[in-house]
């Protein structure tokens, strides 16, 4: 059972770290636009907001997909489980609710540092 926790564990730092860079990698691209939005007006926390908000649409879409496949493959795991049952509301909320935050903050991130570029650098950038 340490070793399935221990597992498990590596699985969400994994999850973590990848969520991270795709999203990180997913704003670097978009500097020049978010340059061209605040030269042209836009304030930087709605700016963040609108970046946060995509984030978290994408990470719930995967969510809800990865949802999905679990609960599909309930039958499979039912016999490595002890203890607790294969379809637990808590285990799986408490695993959706960390997967969200995780994303609130690999969004936030990027987000807050691109939207804290200098127009006329995010504009020379490309």
């Amino acid at each position: 059972m340490f070793l399935f926790g221990l597992f498990a564990a590596a699985a969400i730092v994994m999850a973590a770290i990848g969520l991270y860079g795709v999203l990180a990698f997913s704003v670097a691209q978009r500097t020049n636009e978010i340059g061209i939005r605040i030269a042209l007006g836009a304030r930087p926390e709605r700016l963040v907001a609108h970046i946060v908000r995509e984030g978290l649409s994408l990470s719930l879409a995967g969510l809800a997909g990865g949802a999905v496949a679990a609960l599909a493959l309930t039958r499979l795991m039912s016999g490595l489980i002890f203890g607790v049952g294969v379809t637990d509301p808590i285990t799986y909320g408490l695993g959706a609710l960390l997967l969200v935050a995780i994303a609130l903050l690999a969004s936030y991130v990027p987000a807050r540092r691109a939207a804290a570029v200098d127009p006329v650098v995010a504009l020379k950038q490309e």
